[in-house]
This record gives C-alpha cells, sequence and structure tokens, in this order.
C-alpha cells in the first residue's frame, strides 16, 4: 500500500523534522493526579499516556503542565518548573516513542484560573489560602466567576512567565519530547491575555488586538528559540468565548496567522472556558466548523475536537480538508486502543498494534473487535 493510499485519518503527517504515523490524536487531558504537590509525573501518568500510545495514536500530548508553581490549576497538577520534573517525564516519553508515538506536551499557566480544589475533590472555587492555595494573576484585576480576584501582572511578571515558558520548553526537549504546545485556550492565562472580557489593560499588552496578542507571541518566540528548528510548535486557542464581545473565531485566525510568522507551526482548535456561563450548542463535532474558520483563513494546519466520537465522522473531517487532525479526549479515557479499533473499522493498515496483542486483531478473531 503507498503512504498516500488508505483512510485519511490513518495517513501520516509531518510537520518541521517529525512524521506522525497518522491524525489519531491524544489532547491534553488534566488528571489532577499529583498528590504530592510538587509538580512531578508518577505512574499513572505513565499508564494513562502510555496505554493510548501502545492503543495506536500517533500522537499523545501530556496534559496542561505548569511552568512555574503558581500556574496550575491545582495544587494535583503537572509540571515542568524544575529538572526533577523533567527527569520524570523522561521515562515517560520513552515509552510513549516507544510505541511509535509521537509524545507532546502542552505548557500551560492557568492565570486567575489557577488555585482551585482538584477535580477529584469534587469541591469548586478557588483554594483558600490557609488551605493550600496561593494568589492567582492575571491581564486585570478581573476575577473568574465565584474564584478569587487576581493581580494583574506586570512588566516584571510579564517578563517572568515569558521567561518560565522558555525554561520549561527547555527542560521539554531535556525530557525527550517530540513538540511543544503552549496553552492560550480555555480561559487560562494566555486567553486571559487575548480576550477583551478579562484583558482591560490600556498599556502595550491590552486594547488592540496586536497588543492582547503580544504576550501568546512573546512566548512563542521565547519557546521556538529554545526548541530549535527541527520540533514542532503547537498552539492551543479557545476559538470562541461563546458571549458577545469577546474573544472570537476571527482574532483567532489573525493572531494564528501572526503566530505561524513567530514560530508556530499548527493550531489545535477549541471553545470557551473564559466566563463561567456562556450558551454552547454542545453536540457530536460541535467546535470543528471553528478548526475549518481557522485553518482556512490563517492558511495554517490545524486539528479539531470536541465530542467527535466516531472513526467515520472522524475521516471525513480529514477528508473533506475540513482538519489535519483529529483529537479524541474523552473517546480516548474510555478506550485506550480506541485508534486500533478506528482502523479496523476503516480498513487501514492495523501495523500499529503492539507485538504482545497481535494474537487479539479482529483478523485472528474472525473480524470481530
Amino acid at each position: 500500500m503507498a503512504a498516500h493510499e488508505g483512510p485519511a485519518l490513518f495517513r501520516p503527517i509531518t510537520i518541521r523534522g517529525l512524521e506522525i504515523r497518522n491524525r489519531v490524536w491524544v489532547p491534553p487531558l488534566c488528571q489532577y493526579s499529583v498528590t504530592a504537590r510538587d509538580g512531578v509525573p508518577h505512574d499513572w501518568h505513565l499508564v494513562h499516556l502510555g496505554a493510548m500510545a501502545a492503543g495506536g495514536a500517533g500522537l499523545v500530548i501530556a496534559e496542561a503542565t505548569a511552568v512555574n508553581p503558581e500556574g496550575r490549576i491545582s495544587d494535583h497538577d503537572t509540571g515542568l518548573w524544575n529538572d526533577e520534573q523533567a527527569a520524570a517525564w523522561s521515562r515517560i516519553t520513552r515509552f510513549i516513542r516507544s510505541q511509535g508515538a509521537a509524545a507532546g506536551i502542552q505548557l500551560a499557566h492557568a492565570g486567575r484560573k489557577a488555585s482551585v480544589w482538584p477535580e477529584p475533590m469534587r469541591r469548586r472555587g478557588s483554594q483558600p489560602l490557609e488551605e493550600g492555595g496561593w494568589p492567582t494573576v492575571s491581564a486585570s484585576a478581573v476575577a473568574f466567576d465565584g474564584y478569587r480576584e487576581p493581580l494583574a501582572l506586570d512588566e516584571a511578571g510579564i517578563a517572568g512567565v515569558i521567561d518560565d515558558f522558555r525554561m520549561s520548553a527547555r527542560r521539554a526537549v531535556a525530557a525527550g519530547f517530540d513538540l511543544v504546545e503552549v496553552h492560550a485556550a480555555h480561559g487560562y492565562l494566555v486567553h486571559q491575555f487575548l480576550s477583551p472580557l478579562s484583558n482591560t489593560r490600556d498599556d502595550r499588552w491590552g486594547g488592540s488586538l496586536e497588543n492582547r496578542a503580544r504576550l501568546l507571541l512573546e512566548i512563542v518566540r521565547a519557546v521556538r528559540a529554545e526548541i530549535g528548528e527541527e520540533m514542532p510548535l503547537f498552539v492551543r486557542f479557545s476559538a470562541t468565548d461563546w458571549v458577545p464581545g469577546g474573544w472570537d473565531e476571527a482574532q483567532t485566525s489573525v493572531v494564528a496567522a501572526w503566530a505561524e510568522d513567530a514560530g508556530a507551526d499548527f493550531f489545535d482548535i477549541s471553545t470557551g472556558g473564559l466566563v463561567a456561563v456562556a450558551d454552547i450548542p454542545v453536540a457530536p463535532g460541535y467546535q470543528a466548523h471553528f478548526a475549518e474558520y481557522v485553518g482556512e483563513r490563517s492558511e495554517a494546519p490545524v486539528s479539531a475536537v470536541g465530542r467527535i466520537t466516531d472513526a467515520r465522522h472522524a475521516e471525513d473531517l480529514v477528508a473533506e480538508g475540513r482538519a489535519d487532525a483529529v483529537m479524541f479526549g474523552k473517546a480516548m479515557m474510555r478506550d485506550p486502543h480506541f485508534a486500533m479499533r478506528a482502523a479496523h473499522e476503516l480498513g487501514a493498515d492495523t501495523s500499529m498494534w503492539p507485538a504482545q496483542y497481535l494474537r487479539a486483531r479482529p483478523e485472528h478473531n474472525d473480524g470481530e473487535w
């Protein structure tokens, strides 16, 4: 079978110096599992991410990983602000890559949405300072609904954040990751600078679209300088706040083109997260048209995500040129071998099966999954 034949979802894609074996990708999936509160990933992260790599995914992106302690969503989040964390991640990247998948990591700072209770604790809102929480920062002193008010970053604070992304990118390379993604979505710090709903500044970091995009572009330039010219650099955007007067797909498209000029290669398109209440028409593939919109107008490659659980649906998105890859989040958590099942359903090459599992392939079992 020639490389260009077969289902589009299972054709390899090359981004800079990296070839990814298929377009079935795993987005960052927060696990809130670092109970030691030191940001160091452990066995859970190895098994969680490793199972998806062994299950045939082309790219596995590790969860939102904080560039400094104050940037964690919760105190149970992973980090990459020190060498101990990088060493722990290297064990995980070795296994992901040994299974034929590419290993990515999303570098993040939660901004005003930091210092919240970790999801498994079933408590909402900011974690009190006396119970382990910490002061938060943002573009402006505008709180997320129900959370404590953040401190508006000054020039020194902004410079520090950019440098933290730079140093975390350096550690990502040392840890063996194949690509880095900058988190500019879901209402976290970079998104807080991008959206006029959360950025009310009147200095060079606020006001115009160019000013609101400045933090992202400076981070992209800093990360690109650290990772070199061969490693891909992704940016995850929320294409809309789903609120009138907020961030939207038109602004996303413009800033994506600017980010590409600054050194980014690929845009992971999601939506929402900036405000607590928004009218979001959740349905299968409800965000895919935003990926298509941004890809067409920025002329950059994009991935789609959001309630995409059917292999044929994903195949159509890629085959029709509406997205260059598809991110499967909850579908992968429910079935870490989703990629192998999708390959079977679409009649694709199933050579990504681990040798240990070959006797379970459907063709060895009357074609039954």
